[in-house]
């Protein structure tokens, strides 16, 4: 499900289960797309001493006009590395595309920046529009390793303190940015906030509040709609009367029915999710 939400915004996975999932149930032929990349076992079972020959083979096997593959470089030594793909250097031109080099371990808001400043040392680098400098068009930098909502903007930051372009690096989503979150991440959870017993016409709210407090639930029956206040406006989620009612100018309740007694009667594909989203 992590998986899917990041297609809604990104076409790159590596998340097979969550290209079956959209095409199972959001209708979307090929969801998402990948690149040639190595894993630490793929280089570290060529042994230590040849490493440089894995990378090699990393280039033989995959680089070609118009293509992109990734290399894991920090399986010993990540500056030794670098050394490494210098010497390959001819060969990548020669062959085209763009290596991608992966350090996977380290300070993540330090190692990648050291990584980007030692390739161009190394190979080079121009300086754009925006007085940014960038590496060759043949090779980039990608982080995964410790990405998080605090150390992504923190290694941009100190990118563009050292007039570093951002174009020089991607980053890649996993155990940070798709499954460290819980329910209390943005406070949400599913409760039961209403019940109508049988035999009666009305409504009764349920909701928890414990003693500790944290954790009151919002109770009766539930809308969600645009709130404005001194100088923003935001989701709120308020009672279905004040959603519901008739005066409310512009904005209206926005939930809806989408399944009901086993019965989906909301079928939306994920094109039609990502076109909303984009809005």
């Amino acid at each position: 499900m992590g998986g899917m939400s990041h297609l809604v915004n990104f076409m790159g996975t590596d998340t097979f289960e969550a290209i079956v999932g959209a095409r199972r149930y959001y209708g979307e032929p090929m969801a998402g797309f990948s690149i040639p990349a190595s894993e630490h076992s793929t280089i570290t079972s060529w042994g230590r001493e040849n490493e440089a020959k894995a990378f090699e083979n990393m280039i033989d096997q995959f680089a070609g006009e118009g293509k992109i593959f990734a290399c894991v470089s920090d399986s010993y030594n990540i500056y030794e590395a670098l050394d490494k793909w210098k010497d390959l250097e001819k060969l990548l031109v020669a062959r085209g595309g763009t290596l991608v080099v992966r350090p996977d371990s380290g300070d993540p808001t330090v190692v990648p920046i050291e990584v980007i400043e030692g390739l161009m040392e190394r190979f080079g680098y121009t300086v754009n529009s925006k007085g940014f400098k960038v590496l060759p068009p043949y090779i980039r930098v990608i982080q995964g390793d410790g990405i998080n909502e605090e150390s992504l903007p923190t290694i941009l930051n100190k990118m563009i303190e050292r007039n570093l372009s951002v174009d020089n690096i991607a980053f890649g989503m996993g155990g940070g940015l798709l499954q460290a979150w819980d329910r209390d991440t943005l406070k949400y959870a599913m409760k039961a906030s209403a019940i109508k017993m049988k035999g009666e016409t009305f409504w009764r709210d349920v909701y928890k509040d414990p003693v500790h407090g944290g954790k009151t639930s919002k109770k009766g029956r539930l809308g969600v709609m645009v709130q404005c206040g001194v100088g923003s406006c935001g989701i709120r989620t308020v009672p279905k009367s004040v959603a519901d009612d008739p005066r409310n100018i512009g904005e209206k309740n926005m939930m809806r029915v989408v399944y009901r007694d086993g019965e989906l009667l909301v079928d939306e594909t994920l094109a039609e999710i990502r076109e909303r989203a984009a809005l």
